[in-house]
């Protein structure tokens, strides 16, 4: 039997059983453990996107027809994540098929090295979100075990892309590495679609002025309080999703009340400790959204406050109000670094002066 009939017989051996998957809005098929992706924010956040159904491991995905894959963790889904499904979706239109993306969870850094700190810029249910707003169709987050990392490239391509997907095209971007220590790239590629009879293309690489695009560095962007830089590189502004819990009435003290938002997940990127331009929706059906604020984050050292940092924002225009009430906060351009005040009065006085400076920096949007 030669390497194409192996791959027929794979591909039709599923014996046409259903599909298991989850939607990124929150529909979802009846599957024993397949979870559901942040049902909390799922239809506030994003209510008129097309499904992307999500599956958990390779061989519950069902090709129904052929399928264009693309791959790689996509954390942000920045311009050039969305350069490579946009490709993706367009070409699955055209032959009347399916675009899948492939990505392994957790993380591939924390199985190759355990105390790496993640810092992600979208969690993966934002990311599931996001790829629908850009059309993908399905999602594939494949665990990523000591087991699986010792796949070779001919397998990854043979059993998992042309087998389980069905893969009739393949479109990777510029860097691309896959395989058992990354020996598998676009060369590789070139060889196997003739093998296994798939379409290839390779995505160029997609720059902000002289930078090109990378994770890794918004994610340092982020981190060193550039999020007007990052918002440029992610099409986007960043952002944090939470809820409004209580605090220490500080700001409302100063006469500058504040909503504290809590409940972030500790793998979300967070910037440098500082004063923010941001906006903030509250994501129920109640809203309000787009509304104007000025954040700050960190650990507000002019009260002693310790060490855990926290993020609070004052509503240039409306009442913070509602505990428990989910919301979103995009950060829109940098203010100051967080600093320590001998006075209130020094304090109000600045805090004065960092909401002048976020209202003009936000209607410079309008």
């Amino acid at each position: 039997m030669n390497e194409s009939e192996k791959v027929e017989g794979q591909r039709n051996g599923s014996g046409g059983r259903e599909g298991v998957g989850v939607s990124a809005k929150g529909s979802r098929r009846e599957a024993e453990g397949v979870e559901r992706h942040s049902a909390k924010f799922g239809n506030i956040f994003a209510p008129d996107l097309q499904d992307v159904q999500i599956y958990h491991q390779l061989s519950d995905f069902v090709a129904s027809g052929p399928t264009v894959v693309t791959l790689g963790t996509f954390d942000g889904v920045h311009l050039g994540h969305q350069k490579l499904v946009a490709r993706a979706v367009a070409k699955a239109r055209e032959l009347g098929g399916t675009a899948v993306l492939l990505t392994l969870e957790p993380h591939p850094r924390k199985l190759i090295h355990p105390d790496f700190v993640l810092s992600r810029l979208t969690l993966p249910s934002e990311r599931a979100e996001l790829l629908a707003t850009a059309g993908l169709d399905a999602l594939v987050e494949h665990p990523f075990t000591t087991e699986f990392a010792q796949t070779s490239s001919l397998d990854f391509v043979r059993r998992d892309l042309v087998g389980h997907l069905g893969m009739r095209h393949l479109i990777v971007g510029y860097d691309h590495r896959f395989g058992r220590n990354r020996e598998g790239d676009f060369a590789q590629l070139q060889e196997y679609s003739h093998v296994f009879d798939f379409g290839l293309e390779q995505i160029e690489a997609v720059s902000a002025g002289e930078q090109v695009l990378s994770s890794t560095k918004i994610r340092s962007a982020v981190a060193e309080g550039r999020v007007s830089e990052a918002a440029l590189a992610l099409g986007r502004p960043h952002f944090v999703r939470g809820e409004v819990v209580s605090g220490r009435g500080i700001g409302r003290g100063l006469g500058y009340r504040t909503a504290n938002v809590g409940g972030i997940h500790p793998d979300k990127a967070m910037p440098s400790f500082g004063v923010y331009a941001v906006e903030l929706d509250f994501c129920d059906a109640e809203g309000p959204r787009g509304l104007a604020g000025v954040a700050n984050y960190g650990v507000r050292p002019s009260f002693g406050s310790g060490s855990e940092p926290v993020l609070e924002v004052h509503l240039l225009d409306v009442e913070a109000q509602g505990y428990g009430r989910p919301v979103e906060v995009r950060f829109i351009d940098f203010i100051r670094a967080e600093q320590t005040f001998e006075t209130p009065e020094a304090l109000k006085a600045q805090i004065a002066r960092d909401v002048e400076r976020a209202r003009a920096t936000l209607a410079a949007r309008i």
